[in-house]
């Protein structure tokens, strides 16, 4: 296991902290690690009657437009059910009965602490009292057939990891 020697802060945002560390390797070498400390987030595999809700947006570290499920950021010590609740709400206009857990993954250990909590919504249904969106969001909403979207994650045109999970988990459940 690697010991952290020494830490500098590179940068200290609202939603991760950027560090450089020394650390001291099992053979007692020292190498550095950039480290990008994160608060972790929600993501919702919301299904009905084969149809997967999906919003598209334009991600800018990548300059493209993804189809992902609804997801978002927890808040510093967010219950992750309940930020899911908003997340959905908020970016999709739907509202759940219930959230089941489905399991977290990581979606870059090698340099972020983030984990990623993924829900299915149950009983999930459009509402005209939604919570609005973040105001430096566009999403569209799109609902996909779940064939649809796993033939989308094959051929490359569904390409956001914590989606292909999403879809795969669905596909193989029979959802």
């Amino acid at each position: 296991m690697e010991k952290e020697v020494n830490r500098t802060v590179i940068f200290d945002g609202k939603i991760m902290q950027v560090t450089k560390e020394e650390v001291e390797l099992i053979d007692g070498q020292h190498a550095f690690r950039e480290v990008v400390y994160h608060h972790g987030g929600v993501c919702i595999l919301a299904i009905k009657d084969h149809q997967i809700l999906l919003v598209k947006q334009f991600r800018y570290p990548n300059r493209i437009n993804t189809l992902e499920i609804p997801a978002g950021k927890l808040e510093k010590d967010e219950d992750t059910k309940e930020c899911a609740f908003r997340e959905l709400e908020e970016e999709t206009n739907n509202r759940a009965q219930d959230m089941k857990f489905i399991m977290k993954v990581l979606p870059s250990p090698g340099y972020t602490s983030e984990w990623l909590y993924l829900y299915e919504a149950i009983d999930f249904e459009e509402v005209d009292d939604s919570l609005d969106c973040d105001a430096d969001e566009f999403i569209d909403v799109i609902q996909l057939d779940i064939n649809d979207a796993y033939q989308k994650v094959l051929n490359g045109e569904i390409v956001d990891a914590k989606t292909v999970i999403a879809i795969l988990y669905a596909y193989s459940k029979g959802l």
